[in-house]
């Protein structure tokens, strides 16, 4: 961490506090309210809300993350790859593993280890980002496509937003949705009470759309794969949740109770198990899958055993 400390003078008075760390530390205003609502910006030695007006001769401390290194690099860590061309490869993301370097997670990310795996990667999406089409969440396992040059990344972003690349999800949820197949078609955007969440927000939300099948039903849970028609951050996640299925394990938009602890599960059961689509360049189809890992395996062996004996 970096710390910028100065005082304020008579032409700062009245100015809000986001603004001021802006100017001041010689960052967006969005990064100085988000280092705000983390509690690394203190007014005279305590916190303040962004919207605080500031007065002269306040002593203003600001902590600064490290900057990133210009480029991510290179890293032995081992990831599976299912299937590579020219054009793009398909590889499987474990849970736990952050797809792209950001403030927290500089370096072990998805890109690290592509870098070192592949031999080449698209830079459609800037340096730090290199190949990367689509993204997972730090937690779910599974698939990913990846573009190795710029034509097929294009490509494959022009598949995503014609919805002609498919991305299939094997979900459990809380509870049994009252349909065997079903849409959740709703807004997903900011949560505007908690900044760091996604929430169904019908004013400034984006289109999102689910479609999901009920694959077993477990009384208490059910398991059902879930189509991506849109692909907004955390929709599976946000949709199931709106229409009071939460994902088990969700500790973010869930609830964490005794079914976890009966399945010994330690994060969101979602996985990424299916891809279909046209190659972007040969037009031939693909179709890959990865069966649940063995966490998710393990939960559901046990769930099953617990239905198996439930009366009737």
């Amino acid at each position: 961490m970096r710390r910028i400390v100065f005082e304020t003078s008579p032409e700062h008075e009245g100015m809000r506090l986001d603004v001021c760390v802006s100017f001041q530390a010689g960052i967006t205003r969005t990064a100085a309210q988000r280092l705000i609502a983390e509690g690394k910006v203190l007014v005279d030695g305590f916190p303040a809300p962004k919207r605080h007006l500031m007065r002269a001769e306040e002593r203003v401390e600001v902590l600064l993350p490290d900057p990133l290194p210009p480029e991510p690099a290179s890293q032995d860590i081992p990831v599976r790859v299912l299937y590579q061309d020219d054009d793009l490869a398909v590889v499987c993301k474990p849970a736990g593993m952050v797809v792209h370097p950001a403030a927290g997670h500089r370096d072990r990310t998805l890109v690290n280890a592509l870098l070192h795996a592949l031999d080449g990667l698209s830079g459609v999406g800037g340096v730090g980002r290199p190949g990367i089409v689509h993204r997972l969440d730090k937690d779910t396992s599974g698939l990913m496509v990846v573009a190795k040059n710029d034509r097929a990344h294009l490509i494959l972003q022009r598949m995503i937003k014609e919805r002609t690349l498919h991305r299939y999800y094997l979900v459990l949820v809380h509870g049994v949705p009252a349909t065997g197949l079903g849409t959740v078609s709703a807004p997903v955007g900011r949560d505007v009470r908690n900044r760091k969440r996604m929430a169904v927000n019908a004013v400034s939300g984006r289109e999102a759309v689910t479609h999901f099948e009920v694959l077993r039903d477990f009384g208490r849970a059910a398991l059902i794969e879930a189509e991506l028609q849109t692909g907004r951050t955390h929709q599976i996640r946000v949709h199931m949740a709106y229409i009071g299925h939460p994902v088990v394990g969700d500790r973010v938009y869930g609830r964490w109770g005794p079914l976890e602890h009966e399945l010994g599960i330690k994060r969101q059961f979602l996985h990424a198990w299916k891809l279909s689509f046209n190659h972007p360049v040969s037009g031939n189809p693909l179709l890959f899958e990865e069966p649940l890992p063995e966490d998710l395996e393990s939960a559901l062996d046990v769930l099953s055993s617990r239905a198996d004996k439930r009366p009737g």
